[in-house]
């Protein structure tokens, strides 16, 4: 696999707002390892005390995540390569899903792929008018397979029907919005993270049985997801091998660079 230039850090404030920041210089794109890690930390996080709420966030201004690393995807050799990588968003959202805190989505710019699955996989998203959102990965001959159900669990089927067709159209941050991805838009990234602060503070100062409560109610009817994820992680990871896939991939990549 490629080098990893990738980052993921875990901050956790006296008053009990833990920051999970994850940063690659490709767009914040998703390679295996900031997959694993973003996992980890997610789960140390749920597992700490201490801990009241959990702000996820990405680095830098305009690109939340660009979704999957490309290069990586490149790199997949074999059925048994393809799901393993693809489990690392299953197994992201998985962690999202049980951890006992609620989650805060920061979206600060762009959400592309298994981007827009991190924001759904959250349990409050708080984004800027920037925060335009594509399902891309029917334009490179796969599908958003893995991230779906944590999508069409927050947008419905119908908005997810778009988002997925229209694999090559941004959708607005309003749009997010409006079919309940977003849950507030604001006009930039300094009201954003005014906006995110202060509810996380309001969070942090609440019983923290209740929250782990909601937590419970916000999730249920999705506990057979380790096996959906999973399952649909295996069917990405094949298709990937298509030669199909690999030339929309190297098309992309020559055109980027």
């Amino acid at each position: 696999m490629p080098e990893n230039n990738g980052s993921v850090t875990l901050h956790t404030s006296e008053n009990g707002i833990a920051t999970i920041s994850f940063y690659h210089p490709a767009q914040n794109s998703l390679p295996a390892t900031t997959l694993d890690e973003l996992t980890q930390q997610i789960e140390v996080a749920g597992s700490d005390l201490n801990t009241r709420v959990i702000v996820l966030k990405s680095e830098g201004e305009r690109t939340f995540c660009a979704g999957a690393s490309f290069d990586e995807i490149l790199q997949i050799k074999d059925k048994q390569a393809g799901a393993v990588f693809f489990s690392g968003f299953a197994r992201v959202i998985n962690a999202c899903r049980k951890s006992p805190k609620i989650i805060i989505a920061r979206i600060q710019g762009k959400a592309v792929g298994g981007g827009v699955g991190l924001a759904a996989g959250a349990d409050y998203c708080m984004a800027t008018e920037a925060a335009s959102i594509k399902l891309s990965e029917l334009a490179i001959g796969i599908g958003p397979f893995v991230i779906s159900p944590a999508v069409i669990r927050k947008v419905g089927l119908p908005a997810f029907s778009q988002l997925t067709i229209r694999a090559t159209d941004f959708q607005t941050a309003q749009w997010a919005k409006d079919k309940g991805l977003y849950n507030d838009v604001y006009p930039d990234i300094a009201a954003l993270d005014e906006a995110v602060d202060t509810l996380s503070q309001k969070l942090a100062s609440y019983h923290p049985e209740a929250l782990t409560g909601l937590k419970q109610i916000l999730w249920e009817g999705t506990e057979n997801w380790d096996e959906l994820l999973h399952e649909r992680a295996a069917i990405s990871g094949e298709l990937v091998l298509s030669e199909f896939t690999q030339q929309a991939l190297q098309r992309f990549l020559q055109g980027n660079k």
